[in-house]
């Protein structure tokens, strides 16, 4: 009795670890069989006429922006400056209108600071208008290529993400540029 519970022990631990390494086994396969490629996302929309004419447009915009913030800026600098220069000559009631004017302005500033350049500005705004359209092109194209290739996973070493290493035989920008229409 004691020999045969020894045999079924044995018998259900070998089971066990003909389990174990099946499952060992199939994972190495699935995962050698996974393919991987990148892209460089800037180097794609660098080589996109629409993105570069995109990118003009939304730096103008920004400088035309940044003159109006400027010019406001060194008119409130102006009223402040007065303001200093005259406060002696001023009585107690005219100095409180003077400051509630200069931080009115400087309120307004603010306010219109954000309105151009906050998370949710003109600027912004903008930018979505004519960037996002390319990048969901971009994307869709990406998508596709990793579809029709089998792609497992694709890797976009521009920006955050660190590759050390990447053989340019794997590297899908130009497909990805091809399958938009361009080179």
């Amino acid at each position: 009795m004691i020999v045969e519970n020894q045999f079924k022990l044995k018998k259900i631990a070998m089971k066990k670890i003909i389990l174990i390494v099946a499952v060992i086994l199939s994972t190495v396969v699935v995962t050698q069989a996974q393919k991987f490629g990148f892209i460089d996302s800037e180097y794609i929309m660098e080589n996109i006429p629409s993105y570069t004419a995109a990118q003009e447009q939304l730096n103008q915009l920004s400088s035309q922006y940044q003159k109006e913030l400027e010019s406001m800026h060194a008119e409130i600098e102006q009223m402040y400056q007065d303001f200093q220069a005259e406060s002696v000559l001023l009585s107690d009631d005219m100095k409180r209108k003077r400051e509630d004017v200069i931080i009115s302005k400087e309120k307004d500033y603010k306010l219109l600071q954000r309105k151009y350049f906050g998370p949710e500005g003109d600027l912004y705004k903008k930018r979505q208008g004519l960037v996002k359209p390319i990048q969901d092109d971009i994307f869709n194209a990406v998508q596709e290529i990793s579809t029709d290739g089998s792609y497992a996973v694709i890797f976009d070493k521009a920006g955050g993400t660190i590759l050390f290493f990447t053989n340019p035989r794997y590297d899908l920008s130009d497909q990805v540029l091809q399958k938009l229409g361009y080179k």
